[in-house]
């Protein structure tokens, strides 16, 4: 026990939390202007795993990570433009058309891997990139300031993200789109447009989640790599309450929770690797359970809107 409450290894945690935190502040804050335009994107695991393949796949022939990320953006805005029509043109029900997308994800990421790679291997993807100064500051330098560039990107669009949905006119259009499409529709807001916009950006971001994964943190692919970690992302902006600072929360919760267990199998702890593994998700339903009392989410979340029914 003595070795668990050690300050290198809590150092250690905490810095493993942060990093692990990117994936889930892109896929969550992505999720969360979809869903804030009343589009709920289930698909976002699926999205995750194709940009978490290209970008790793372009690195691996390139060595260019910057290429990488243009890949996972087109990626993004392709799966999103695919579930925006879906949902929003079409009507469908959004969350069996999420599904699919998540399966369509996840059999051709799968196929792209088999077929183009054949066997995991590493790349070198983003490297730690040290902030002049703060980095030099004892424990606090080493657990924020010497961390990979998709680390410190994921923590500004907590603010950015903040701002933009607020403080801005097409913060306000979406807004007003998930809580009352029909009066937005008669002040002259075009609906359709609004929700294709945040359903698309919300898919880049939920690529370029995938893309940290595969380039900045663990450096390869294999199949299925997310491991449910989009479904999570979702989980999150009902936890957030669809709020950026709320999601910021949870995600480091989360990402603690899995460090923790991973630190623990590292230094050996007697614990279940199993029952290690199945903590994150774990605390996801116990989460879930403990703000679903308190939550309210947009009105028209998973409401297809008909100009002709309103």
């Amino acid at each position: 026990m003595e070795q668990v409450l050690s300050q290198a290894v809590l150092v250690g945690i905490i810095t493993s939390a942060i990093r692990l935190a990117t994936p889930y502040i892109f896929a969550s804050i992505g999720e969360a202007f979809s869903q804030t335009s009343g589009v709920v994107n289930l698909g976002v695991d699926g999205i995750m795993l194709v940009g978490a393949f290209m970008a790793y796949y372009v690195v691996l022939k390139t060595g260019n990570v910057w290429f990488a990320v243009l890949a996972a953006m087109l990626v993004g805005i392709a799966m999103g433009l695919l579930m925006s029509f879906i949902s929003v043109s079409m009507r469908a029900e959004q969350g069996i058309s999420g599904i699919g997308l998540y399966m369509l994800g996840l059999g051709l990421s799968s196929l792209l891997f088999k077929v183009l790679v054949g066997s995991v291997q590493t790349i070198e993807g983003f490297k730690p990139l040290d902030i002049p100064f703060l980095a030099d500051i004892p424990v606090i330098g080493e657990i924020f300031f010497k961390n990979s560039l998709p680390v410190y990107v994921a923590f500004l669009l907590i603010p950015a993200a903040w701002w933009f949905l607020e403080k801005t006119t097409w913060g306000l259009k979406i807004r007003a789109v998930g809580q009352n499409p029909a009066a937005a529709d008669s002040l002259g807001v075009d609906v359709i447009k609004v929700r294709y916009f945040a359903v698309t950006f919300g898919a880049v971001l939920a690529s370029l989640a995938g893309a940290s994964l595969s380039t900045a943190l663990v450096n390869l692919f294999q199949e299925n790599l997310t491991a449910g970690l989009g479904f999570i992302a979702v989980a999150l902006v009902y936890f957030g309450g669809w709020k950026p600072v709320g999601i910021l929360v949870g995600a480091l919760l989360f990402s603690t929770v899995n460090a923790f267990q991973l630190w623990m199998q590292v230094l050996g702890v007697d614990i279940p690797s199993d029952v290690a593994v199945m903590l994150p998700y774990l605390l996801t339903i116990v989460a879930l359970v403990a703000v679903t009392s308190r939550i309210r989410p947009p009105a028209a979340l998973n409401k297809p809107f008909d100009r002709g029914e309103n």
